[in-house]
């Protein structure tokens, strides 16, 4: 420890480190992790300490798949609320998806438009995803050198007019571009063809919409992005992965040398289509909630690595448009203060540890966006942490969630995880269910 440099010290018999779990001693200098010490290192003079007991100290978690939908739909969230409710959750950095806003971020003003509206609200630190539309490919070079992490785009229609779907030319297009200058491409991935061709039934039933969103449609759709990105040697990621029935090509396309990774996320490995009652479209998302038989294999897939991180998809909207017909409904479901205890929960019944949590939910969606100074407890990381009491429990009410629209799929749950405090560059942002004003940092690829 250097000693006189050390303004806090964070101790607890149970820190999850890249190591695994043990009692140390965690020394911040300058908002940066100065070493990660025994647990009974003795404090520097001048140094706060900050005892946790058993309650378990984790990297703060990193959402890199956030609809943050500001400007333009803040009816919906916006920065203040979501980035309030994810350091309520523990999680101490996001990244924000291109569309739902308005600008979209498919160029460079735009993206600066979006940087200075967040700038004054964002609790933790953010940054943005660029996104690939049919006529922007010449915007992607000068937004990556901007400092997008990456770029998004859909393979079939998005919901919002101002951001269309690749066809497979514009995808291959886009994909050498963005190959060219070594970025990646994030792709919600499921085929036009076989969304057009399946049964559409409006009404209450979930079954009709489950049956509109075929796993032959994320199936196909992945099949496709593979073999473009074989051909171009490009980085590629599948978004929200929820047909389990692609697990093997993907773990086959990496075994060749194919540059592909994948997400999940806590609605499709804790929620189950059997659960979902008639008109419950906060349950909706596109790709759907699938059958518990369908998650049981999910669930292989993160133990075996083939889904290598898990984070939120946030994506709110206002109460109204939750209609009880699953056919108008907006899809997508609200889960940034939730996505930890949810995940814990699940993962603690199928006898996963806290250290996976963390390598799903920290580690690699870090390390997927290159945020070195993030998703880890180790020396020279940024000082952002979490602290979890693992086996309290809690109820999830609705009225007590930070998300502008307190609608959630999770309501009555009862779940194991209590987010004791949040901590972001050595300072607690978050306690024991209150937050702080913002101080979060823009982020940038290239910084």
């Amino acid at each position: 420890m250097s000693g006189a440099d050390v303004e806090l010290v964070l101790r607890s018999t149970r820190v999850v480190t890249p190591d695994g779990t043990r009692p140390a001693a965690v020394a911040v200098a300058g908002g940066r992790i100065d070493a990660v010490l025994p647990y009974g290192t003795e404090v520097p003079d001048g140094a706060r300490l900050e005892d946790f007991g058993d309650d378990v100290l984790l990297p703060g978690l990193v959402d890199t798949h956030v609809h943050v939908n500001d400007p333009g739909r803040t009816e919906w969230e916006g920065f203040f609320t979501a980035t309030r409710a994810a350091a309520a959750g523990g999680i101490t950095t996001l990244l924000d998806m291109p569309l739902n806003s308005l600008p979209p971020t498919t160029t460079v003003g735009h993206l600066r438009t979006k940087q200075q509206v967040a700038a004054p609200k964002a609790h933790i630190d953010t940054g943005f995803w660029g996104g690939a539309i049919p006529s922007n490919v010449k915007d992607l070079r000068p937004l990556y050198e901007a400092g997008v992490f990456g770029f998004k785009c859909f393979l079939s229609p998005s919901g919002v007019e101002e951001f269309p779907e690749l066809d497979q030319e514009q995808l291959a297009r886009s994909m050498a571009e963005i190959a060219g200058f070594g970025g990646l491409l994030i792709v919600h991935a499921e085929d036009p063809r076989h969304l057009a061709s399946a049964p559409q039934r409006s009404g209450p039933a979930y079954a009709d919409f489950l049956a509109s969103r075929p796993r032959d449609a994320e199936n196909t759709a992945i099949e496709g992005l593979i073999a473009h990105a074989r051909r171009l040697n490009a980085r590629v990621h599948v978004l929200h992965l929820s047909s389990s029935d692609a697990l093997p090509m993907i773990a086959a396309a990496r075994r060749e040398g194919v540059r592909i990774s994948v997400e999940s996320c806590p609605h499709f490995l804790t929620l189950t289509a059997e659960e979902v009652p008639d008109g419950a479209t906060e349950f909706k998302c596109c790709p759907p909630i699938r059958e518990a038989a369908n998650q049981d294999t999910l669930w292989e897939g993160l133990a075996d690595g083939t889904i290598d991180c898990i984070v939120s998809d946030h994506s709110p909207c206002t109460t109204d448009l939750k209609t009880p017909d699953f056919a108008s409904a907006w899809g997508g479901i609200s889960s940034l203060q939730l996505g930890l205890p949810a995940i814990w929960t699940e993962a603690r019944k199928r006898g996963h540890s806290l250290d996976d949590v963390v390598r799903w939910m920290s580690a690699a969606p870090a390390e997927l966006a290159g945020l070195t100074r993030k998703g880890a407890i180790e020396a020279g990381r940024d000082a952002d942490f979490a602290v979890l009491a693992p086996d309290d429990t809690f109820t999830v009410d609705p009225a007590e969630l930070f998300h502008r629209n307190q609608v959630t799929a999770y309501a009555g749950k009862t779940l194991y995880g209590v987010v004791k405090s949040t901590w972001l560059r050595g300072e607690r942002i978050a306690a024991d269910g209150a937050v702080a004003g913002p101080t979060g940092r823009l982020l940038e690829r290239n910084q």
